[in-house]
């Protein structure tokens, strides 16, 4: 019987990595450490550049200045299919319209573990199988893709990378669109595979409650790193997301809880922060 769970988690690094576009500088500098089997949530506002910063770790953007190491190795050092096997990525845009089953794009998820136009072994459909259970979607299997609606096809796009079966994995934003059932599901399981995990979120009380640190963008800089308590003040608050907030300890978990205070939105800083 084949080993369905993950492989094992990687050491990942940020050296100093900066993307800028046309002249604009989208991540500036970034260096951060993620030991194996660790989560860190990325957060900030809007334009922080937190989703530049994942491209560059999954290879989509190669990065001005800097580099992306994979247990200590550069990303773009490695054979792309060699990579996929160790490192899977769920994205915020999904392709456009193509005729594909929820089978066929969990399926892809297989595709770095075997030869090309090898078809799917017994193996191959028991982890298929497993990863649309884990993300109740099996009773979407034979379903087009492209007629679901955003939380399946983000739930689906989860699967895929749960086939994968990577030690380490970059999840952008997996919870737009799921409703709280399934954002809890969703940040439970990859919290219970034990991989190494980067996950940019908008929500701070989700990464509070699932990140084993928390790292903050704003304006393409990372301008805090350390675990949810340390993080996540008031002062921050009002500094990185120009709102008034009160943050405490949840009494049943212990995790900081964020509440936005009615009329909170500060002045608009006066230059643009990207």
């Amino acid at each position: 019987m084949t080993d369905r769970s993950p492989g094992a988690p990687g050491a990942l690094d940020a050296e100093e990595v900066s993307v800028v576009v046309k002249g604009r500088t989208l991540v500036d500098r970034v260096s951060l450490h993620v030991a194996p089997g660790e989560v860190v949530g990325l957060v900030g506002p809007n334009g922080a550049g937190k989703s530049t910063l994942l491209r560059t770790v999954y290879r989509a953007l190669r990065p001005t200045a800097g580099r992306v190491l994979l247990d200590g190795v550069d990303v773009r050092r490695i054979p792309a299919k060699h990579l996929a096997r160790r490192l899977a990525a769920v994205l915020q845009e999904t392709a456009g319209d193509f005729e594909l089953t929820v089978y066929d794009v969990v399926a892809m998820g297989r595709t770095p573990h075997k030869r090309a136009f090898a078809g799917d072994d017994a193996d191959d459909r028991a982890i298929i199988t497993d990863a649309l259970a884990e993300l109740d979607v099996e009773r979407l299997v034979h379903a087009p893709f492209d007629r679901l609606s955003g939380g399946e096809k983000q739930r689906v796009l989860i699967a895929r990378a749960l086939a994968q079966r990577a030690g380490t994995m970059v999840l952008d934003e997996p919870t737009n669109h799921l409703d709280l059932r399934h954002q809890l599901e969703a940040l439970r399981l990859v919290r219970g595979l034990g991989v190494t995990a980067v996950i940019a979120l908008h929500d701070l009380n989700l990464a509070a409650s699932f990140c084993d640190r928390i790292c903050v963008m704003d304006g393409g800089r990372l301008v805090a790193a350390g675990t949810p308590q340390e993080v996540l003040t008031a002062g921050l608050l009002a500094e990185v997301y120009r709102v008034d907030a009160d943050v405490a300890r949840h009494p049943g978990t212990g995790v900081p809880q964020v509440t936005l205070l009615p009329g909170s939105a500060l002045r608009e800083r006066s230059e643009f922060r990207g």
